[in-house]
């Protein structure tokens, strides 16, 4: 198994700061809920928040659909609704990757039922060719070609994650 670097530490960094300013803007200090979706989008988010306001909750939902494969699969599951009070709040949703959009599908419709007063998205990565479901994110880190990717968070089956930089994924001995 092997990791090939795709965009490097340095790079994800720069674009951390360019995203914290404009969705600093964007909310111009008003108070949101944070959400981030477990576990692939938890450094981003960590990251995410420090460069925005000081009017932010973090909260977290859990969701899962690829199990121990490389593909999602159709509906994901979700844990952590249960306890959230969003009724009449502005949620940022923050995830890993926007690939066939059914994560962020669902979970808009969860949040919708739960009275969310506005849900904004923002994704490190978008696979737009992979799209399933009519859904865009309002921030976007890096676009990329649909190709496996590990690192910053990102995993396979469970490994990976710690790499400061996100790289794709093959299963072949480098």
């Amino acid at each position: 198994m092997s990791v090939s670097p795709l965009l490097p530490e340095n790079k994800i960094w720069i674009r951390l700061s360019e995203l914290g300013e404009s969705i600093r803007e964007y909310y111009a200090n008003e108070s949101i809920i944070v959400l981030c979706v477990l576990k692939g989008s938890i450094i981003f988010t960590a990251d995410l928040v420090r460069k925005l306001s000081s009017n932010v909750e973090i909260e977290f939902v859990q969701s899962s659909s690829y199990g121990a494969g490389t593909a999602p699969g159709n509906k994901p599951k979700f844990s952590g609704l249960e306890s959230l009070n969003i009724s009449q709040r502005r949620v940022l949703l923050i995830d890993d990757i926007l690939d066939t959009g059914n994560t962020l599908y669902y979970l808009n419709q969860e949040l919708q039922d739960l009275g969310a007063a506005e849900v904004k998205y923002c994704v490190l990565l978008n696979k737009q060719d992979r799209r399933a479901k009519d859904i865009q994110a309002d921030w976007v880190g890096f676009e990329i070609e649909d190709q496996f990717v590990v690192g910053y968070g990102l995993d396979y089956n469970g490994k990976y994650r710690n790499l400061p930089y996100i790289g794709t994924w093959s299963a072949e001995e480098a």
